[in-house]
Formats: structure tokens, C-alpha cells, sequence
């Protein structure tokens, strides 16, 4: 099947027109006001790099844009709507250029563009008539890709380490020139083609981070669904979403976002994007020098961190989404009873001389009358004055503060964490069994206070259990407690 995201996969008379009927960046372009709506929000999302936004503040730039474009002389009001009007338009679900949201802890609503703008932007952008040109700068890009797919794909040793010779004696070849005298300096077209390549690719690879991070949403969404309508049992249901493929952080957007995420966060690494980008924007040879591309790495950053930030509010989210949804499993077993005991009395209808038994707690209820229980009593405050405090006459051994026991919870969070790599779930007995108990019951009681954000704790009532461990002097220990399960929480 050809690839849906290549503009070259959409040719037939039926994608073109689901197309222009339900993509929201074509939707903008043919919108009434589509000029208003680029450049306000070229201007505050793509050209401030701005993420996320209040609404009221971003009213109030737009009302500012609105009463300029008003007040021009010589033309009738073109623009009767408030501000926040036509933001509520450009957020409709039929418009779908705004994303209005909530961020987790205010009740302050706050917008963002979305993928459809950037895509509308790009467009209008590459309708701009240029004066140069450059494609060497590219066809070695395309050169060096190839060269990439073929070099990591290859299996033969022997072929990995003859290129890497190739590689090796086209180096020594160059040094060699170089100490000779012969020195090869790219000239202005050439340094200006690949300034060209390198300030496209690098607005396009900020402008896919939203993107980016609207497909992970989509992931979500379908993750929902998978598990909203689940038919089978809770353990196949943890199982099937903590090895699903469709996870956030393990589809191959979550991988490939977490290798850039990962490259772009080492120190080396930006310190060589900031020697390179201060070198090149030293250069005479270029002209028409975009100043925000001297510091474009760091908006790579931010907009990484964004949609980082995004997907771990969207594990978590499922994570609690799941929890509600294994409450319901669980209570679902209620109901499979009552309707069993429903089944049973349809199958015993019509049958005769049925034994039928019945279990009295008492031969008399209990009646307790209203009147007959106490009335409420408010609690007084204890009054404590602390005027005359004198310092006590006795001395207290401070020895004694030193001689608690006190258990370090991560290396027993390191044994539940190396557990559940191999598991989607242990349970503490098995632990114990594998990790034998040095402090006693105070070790086993920091177990059962663990918190991480890898694995929760479930405990069952319903089922106890016995764990036992041998004290230092050969003294064995055996505690009866409810079953405890360390559970893996989903990426």
C-alpha cells in the first residue's frame, strides 16, 4: 500500500476531493478571512515559536490587529467581529485551526495552532518566487541518505568494513591535498545553496513538532478506544496494552522522537550546533541572514520539551484511564454473578420440591431508635500556653536517636524494577524469595510504601498469602498478609 503522507500518493479523483472537503488546511485556504488568519497566526505561533497561549492574551493581539486593519482609510469595515469571536471560529471543530485546551492545574483556557496552519504557511511559503535556487546542496543530501539506508541495512561484514576503508582512503586522500598545498573552498553560490537547504530543513523540522505531537494524541485516542471496548479479561487487558505496538512512547513516532529528543539533549552535541551556527551566520557570503536561525536549536529544544511534556501527560492520563477501566472489570464480576443467579432461578421454575435453606443472623432485629443516640458534641480546642516554658533539668542521651533502623527504599525499588523487565507483574512473596529480608519487618513494611512511576502496588484481601525470611541469627519468620502485586504501569 503506498504511503498516504507523500504528496505524491494522493492522484485519484476521490482523495483529491475527500481532501478538499475535510482537510482543515485546505479548508483555510479557501476561507473568506484566510488572509487574516496566516498572517496573525504565522506571526504569533511560527515567527515567536509560541506553543501554547492564553486565549485572552492572545485576544488581546488580535483585537490589536483587528482595529489596524479597520481604521485603514478608504475601505469599509471589513471585520465587524470581536476578537474572541473569530478565535472561536478558527477553534470550532469545523474549522480546526486552533487547539483549545486546559493545561493540567488552571481552569484558564489556552490555545495552539494546528498541523493544518503549518501546512496552509508552508504552502503560501513555497509560492514566493525565489531568486536562487540551489539543488547540489540537495542532491547530496538524497547521496548521503542512500548511502545511510544501504550502509545500515547491510549484513556482510565484509562489505560494512570495505566501505569503511573507501570511507578511510577518501579521508587520506583529502588530508593528503590538504598538506600538499590544495585546498578546496566552496564559493558563494555553493555556500549560499546549502544555507538555502539547511533554513528550509530547519523551519520544516520546528514546524513538525506540532505535528508530531498531534499524532501522538491520535495514539492515544485509538488506545482509548481499544480499551473502552474490551471484552475480555483484566489480565489479557494489561497484558495486550503493555505490549501493544500502538503504545505512545513505543510506536515508531515515539522512537524516532526519542532518538532526536536524546541527540539534541547531549551537551556535545549542542555546543557543536552552537560552534557550527555561529561560524556560518559569520560568513560574508551570505545574504539575507535569518537572525532566528542563529539560535533555531534551542527552539528545537523547546518545542522537543513541549511535546515530551506532552506525551508524559498523556501516559499518565492513560495510565488513570486504564485504572478506572480495570475498576470497572473488576466490578463487572458482580454483575456476571447477580445475572447467574437469574439464570439459575429461570432453569428452577418450573422444577418441584426444590430444598430451600435460609441463614438468620438473629431472631430479632436490632431497633435502635433516633432519639436514643447521643447528640453531637463539639470538640474543644485544647488551650496551650506557651509563656513559662523553662528548659528541663534532666539530661537526655542523644544515643538513642541514632539506634533506628532505617531501610533505604531504592535498592528494593531497583529488585521490583529489574523484576518486572522480564514480567509484567511479581508479586511480593516471590520477591522475598529471591531477595531474602536483611531488616526484618521493617524492610517488608518499605515494600509496601514504594512509590515510582514504573509500577504501582495491588493489594488483595481476598487472597492472603505467607511470606517468610530467616532472620541473621537463624531465627525463621512467617507473616500471613494479603497478596501484594507490583504491577508495571503502562510507557
Amino acid at each position: 500500500m503506498a504511503d498516504t503522507n507523500s504528496p505524491a500518493s494522493v492522484v485519484s479523483f476521490d482523495e483529491v476531493a475527500w481532501l478538499r472537503d475535510n482537510s482543515p488546511a485546505w479548508r483555510l485556504l479557501r476561507a473568506d478571512h484566510a488572509p487574516l488568519v496566516l498572517s496573525f497566526l504565522h506571526r504569533v505561533f511560527v515567527t515567536e515559536n509560541v506553543r501554547s497561549i492564553p486565549v485572552a492574551e492572545l485576544a488581546g493581539h488580535l483585537d490589536d490587529v483587528l482595529y489596524a486593519l479597520n481604521e485603514r482609510g478608504g475601505e469599509p469595515k471589513k471585520f465587524p467581529k470581536t476578537a474572541k469571536a473569530y478565535l472561536d471560529d478558527w477553534a470550532a471543530p469545523e474549522a480546526g485551526w486552533l487547539r483549545k485546551y486546559y493545561p493540567e492545574g488552571t481552569d484558564e483556557p489556552h490555545v495552539d495552532a494546528t498541523p493544518a496552519v503549518e501546512k496552509a504557511l508552508q504552502w503560501i511559503g513555497s509560492l514566493k518566487e525565489r531568486e536562487f535556487v540551489g539543488t547540489e546542496s540537495r542532491l547530496n543530501t538524497i547521496i548521503d541518505l542512500l548511502r545511510q539506508i544501504v550502509f545500515g541495512t547491510e549484513p556482510d561484514p565484509e562489505q560494512r568494513i570495505a566501505e569503511l576503508r573507501r570511507q578511510r582512503e577518501e579521508l587520506d586522500d583529502q588530508i593528503a591535498r590538504i598538506e600538499g598545498g590544495e585546498l578546496d573552498l566552496l564559493d558563494a553560490s555553493a555556500i549560499r545553496d546549502r544555507y538555502q537547504q539547511f533554513s528550509a530543513t530547519a523551519r520544516e523540522l520546528l514546524a513538525d513538532f506540532r505535528e508530531v505531537e498531534e499524532n501522538f494524541r491520535k495514539l492515544d485516542r485509538q488506545l482509548r478506544e481499544k480499551i473502552t471496548g474490551w471484552h475480555g479479561g483484566k489480565g489479557e487487558l494489561l497484558d495486550d496494552v503493555l505490549g501493544s505496538r500502538e503504545t505512545i512512547a513505543g510506536s515508531d513516532q515515539g522512537k524516532s522522537f526519542q532518538a532526536f529528543y536524546d541527540l539534541l539533549l547531549s551537551q556535545a552535541r549542542q555546543e557543536e550546533l552552537s560552534g557550527l551556527l555561529d561560524s556560518v551566520h559569520q560568513l560574508t557570503e551570505i545574504i539575507g541572514k535569518d537572525p532566528r536561525l542563529r539560535h533555531v536549536h534551542y527552539d528545537w529544544l523547546d518545542a522537543a520539551e513541549r511535546t515530551q511534556a506532552t506525551v508524559r501527560q498523556l501516559s499518565e492520563q492513560l495510565r488513570r484511564f486504564l485504572d478506572d477501566q480495570v475498576w470497572w472489570f473488576e466490578n463487572r464480576r458482580v454483575i456476571d454473578i447477580l445475572r447467574g443467579i437469574e439464570s439459575h432461578a429461570l432453569r428452577l421454575r418450573d422444577a418441584k420440591d426444590i430444598p430451600v435453606t435460609m441463614d438468620v443472623d438473629a431472631a430479632a432485629p436490632a431497633v435502635r431508635l433516633p432519639m436514643e443516640r447521643p447528640l453531637y458534641a463539639p470538640v474543644r480546642k485544647s488551650r496551650i500556653d506557651s509563656e513559662n516554658v523553662r528548659p528541663a533539668d534532666e539530661e537526655t542521651d542523644p544515643a538513642a536517636l541514632f539506634e533506628q533502623v532505617y531501610v533505604d527504599p531504592e535498592p528494593l525499588r531497583g529488585c521490583v524494577r529489574q523484576a518486572l523487565r522480564h514480567a509484567p507483574q511479581v508479586g511480593l512473596a516471590q520477591l522475598v524469595a529471591d531477595h531474602p529480608l536483611r531488616q526484618g519487618v521493617a524492610e517488608l513494611v518499605t515494600y509496601l510504601s514504594l512509590k515510582d512511576g514504573m509500577f504501582g502496588l495491588v493489594f488483595d484481601e481476598r487472597h492472603p498469602e505467607r511470606v517468610c525470611w530467616q532472620e541473621p541469627d537463624g531465627l525463621e519468620r512467617k507473616v500471613t498478609m494479603p497478596r501484594v502485586t507490583f504491577v508495571r504501569n503502562p510507557a
